[in-house]
Order: C-alpha cells, then structure tokens, then sequence
C-alpha cells in the first residue's frame, strides 16, 4: 500500500474542503487551488497536463510544436544555436544564446556539452545536427520544423524561446505535460497562460481525430496533486 506525506494529506484535505481533486473546475478556481496547495520551501512550478483523443501510431496524428505563453514560464530558459556563419552566430548570442556555433557546437555537444534546455538551428546546419538523434531525441532537444526551432532567421527564435516560448509534444499515451509558470504569477496571468494554451492545443487538432479531442485537463505544482480543469472545445466556425 502507498504511503501519502502528511503534507500530500494535508493538501488533500484542504481540497476536500472545496469539493474534491476529481471534481473539474473552471481555470481560476484551479488556478486559486494549487497556489493554496503549494507550500514547498521552493518556488514550485505550475503545470498543465492534458489527455489528447490521438492515436499515436499514425503518422498524421503525431502531436507537436511550439507556442507562446502570454506571460512566459517564470523559467530562465538556455538556448543554443547551430548556425552555418559567423554574422548569425554573433546574432544568436546577441540575442541571448548561451552557445552559438557550426560543426565544433555539433562536437561539443557529442563530447557530453548538455547544459541547454532549447537548441535551434538552420535548415542548412540539419545535415550536421542530424547525427546528434541519439543524443538529443530522447531528451526532446532535437530541432525540429514543427516546432519552430528549425528556422533561418535565429535571432527571432533564441528571443521568443527566452521570452517564453515553449515546445510541447504528445508522449506514446496521447498525453503533454507543459510548464505554465510558478505558484508565485499573479492567478490572472496563470489563467491567460493557462487558456491561451488550451485554445491554441483545441485549434491545432489533427484533422484526422473524430469526437472530441481533448478528454481531460490537469493542473498542479511541482509537489502537489492535481486538479482537474472543466475545459469544453468550441467548435470552428465555417
């Protein structure tokens, strides 16, 4: 049998008080919920977890990409870029890039260079990052079109990623998991945050799903439970 921390049943608890984890509620009432609910001697995160009707066993339903957060994640985001010259690595690191550089970038990172949490590149630079797949794919490093870090104009890309942009992808169960600020963002940037996601998630539903496509929304902190988000899709005019 599994054996819950006293602060686990506290907050368990307290969400009882208010009707229960399992009972959906609109975004501010989640949002009001798990700040209460933190009490970590950290700053914890805020996140978003969303069950998606997608078969990921068909190509046209692999679910992924790039989106920003109107208030960012509260996370200082490192960001490198493999880039094919000198003007563009200058404009990468000017940008706020941590690393920027060729083939001796692609090196460092096969020698165990890890310290980054996006990596962009250019399309031309592909041919090269292609041989880091191992290293960066199961991380879910791996520059990619679809989600906006493969691009020429870099300099764009290394500031909407340190602004606030965010990469999400489904994992094998349909599920993505995204960070959506800190228990310390005011309750109405978490809930713009928290809606403009969701909207953005509804809108770019493969159009091969039938029904309705995401089935459940959870939000909590890092060392909290989750809630649950009463979240229904309006469907597209036209």
């Amino acid at each position: 049998m599994r054996t819950r921390s006293k602060r686990y049943r506290q907050q368990v608890a307290l969400a009882e008080q208010e009707g229960g984890l399992r009972t959906p509620r609109d975004i501010p009432a989640a949002v009001a919920l798990v700040k209460r609910m933190a009490r970590a001697k950290f700053t914890e995160s805020v996140d978003l977890s969303i069950k998606l009707n997608l078969d990921t066993k068909k190509a046209d339903q692999q679910f992924r990409g790039s989106f920003s957060l109107p208030h960012g994640t509260g996370r200082a985001v490192r960001v490198i870029a493999f880039v094919d010259d000198a003007d563009r690595i200058a404009a990468a690191l000017a940008a706020g890039a941590v690393k920027a550089g060729g083939e001796d970038l692609v090196k460092a990172v096969e020698g165990g260079f890890m310290d980054f949490d996006v990596a962009l590149a250019t399309p031309k630079m592909m041919r090269l990052v292609g041989r880091l797949g191992k290293v960066l794919g199961p991380r879910g490093l791996m520059p990619s079109p679809k989600s906006g870090t493969v691009t020429d104009d870099i300099a764009a890309a290394v500031s909407a990623f340190k602004g606030g942009r965010i990469e999400f992808r489904s994992d094998a169960a349909g599920n993505v998991h995204v960070r959506v600020g800190t228990v310390k963002f005011e309750d109405a940037k978490l809930v713009e945050n928290i809606t403009a996601f969701l909207r953005h998630v509804a809108d770019s539903r493969p159009a091969t799903v039938k029904g309705a496509f995401i089935q459940s929304v959870t939000l909590s902190s890092t060392m909290g439970p989750g809630v649950r988000i009463a979240f229904a899709e309006q469907k597209k005019e036209g």
